[in-house]
């Protein structure tokens, strides 16, 4: 296995809330690179100047490709710090660009969804796996004999 690969079976774990929020883009017309490109280019500045800032609340990402579109996960500490962010100097000039160059053009499609999750409302394996998605954000701890099953892990 490889070096960053855990054997064996864990979980994620966090007290208190954590949001999870979804957000990418889906090119619509190839051709129109000129509206689609600076969208793509804006969001790895973001995600630079959040690992850079963990004070803002931004815990990790994964990142998606498919053809047309790229979907980021983010795992945050809280909605307010979330919503917070997205009112902050990058975000807003982001923003402010897409809708200058792209505004109701369908030549790229952007999109997210915000899920608010606490503790004991959230499942989570990961067998020979590097540190992923929640267990990247939160507390990553193998699996116990006791927390063996789904059900045990959420407790019910």
């Amino acid at each position: 296995m490889g070096k960053n690969v855990f054997p064996g079976r864990y979980t994620a774990e966090q007290d208190g809330q954590l949001v999870v929020f979804l957000i990418g883009m889906r090119v619509n017309k190839l051709w129109a690179i000129h509206k689609w490109f600076p969208v793509f280019m804006a969001m790895p500045a973001m995600i630079r100047e959040l690992y850079g800032n963990r004070e803002l609340g931004f815990r990790s990402v994964e990142t998606f490709f498919k053809p047309r579109t790229i979907l980021m996960v983010q795992y945050w500490c809280s909605e307010e710090e979330l919503l917070s962010y997205s009112k902050q100097t990058k975000h807003v000039a982001a923003w402010r660009k897409f809708n200058q160059k792209v505004g109701n053009n369908d030549a790229v499609g952007i999109y997210h969804e915000t899920y608010i999750l606490t503790s004991k409302n959230y499942e989570a394996i990961y067998a020979n796996m590097p540190v992923f998605g929640l267990a990247k954000a939160t507390e990553h701890k193998r699996i116990t004999p006791s927390r063996n099953s789904a059900r045990k892990r959420l407790d019910l």
